[in-house]
């Protein structure tokens, strides 16, 4: 997915290079019926791009969202056993790392919303048994999203 948004960002930057660099003449020469489809074209370009670009900026705000979610609840899961404690930690610095990844991209397109978002009340597991039964809550949910997020770039993925 990396590559791919890469691609298209230094498509997009060529293409600006280009735009700025061809001095328009005179289009004197060419029908007015010619002109008028290359009008119609370049709106109907412009209106999938920004279909596009708003899919795109919906999925990313989402995956964001989600992953910030679950720092959050891993984070409330700090204490669950000495023997999860690293599997935890890994956990939780895959999700920071993909959650920053995502905040990242949101603001090279544009599309990161000016502030980022706060965590809001995380619950607190008082005894190891909360702690444990928490971890298979959130391990399961945090499975879920995952797939969901899985499919949901695989379909921008797509051709």
């Amino acid at each position: 997915m990396k590559l791919m948004v890469l691609q298209l960002l230094l498509w997009h930057s060529a293409l600006w290079t280009v735009h700025e660099a061809t001095p328009l003449g005179p289009a004197r020469s060419l029908p007015q019926s010619f002109l008028l489809k290359c009008l119609e074209q370049v709106r109907k370009i412009q209106a999938d791009g920004a279909e596009l670009q708003e899919r795109l900026t919906s999925c990313l705000n989402q995956l964001h969202g989600g992953l910030f979610l679950y720092q959050g609840l891993l984070q409330a899961l700090a204490g669950i056993s000495p023997e999860l404690a690293p599997t935890l930690d890994t956990l939780q610095l895959d999700v920071t790392d993909f959650a920053t990844n995502i905040w990242l991209q949101m603001e090279d397109l544009g599309a990161a919303p000016a502030v980022q978002p706060t965590q809001g009340a995380m619950p607190t597991f008082t005894s190891a048994f909360q702690r444990r039964a928490g971890g298979v809550l959130v391990a399961s949910q945090l499975h879920r999203f995952l797939e969901l997020a899985y499919r949901g770039l695989r379909y921008l993925a797509e051709p």
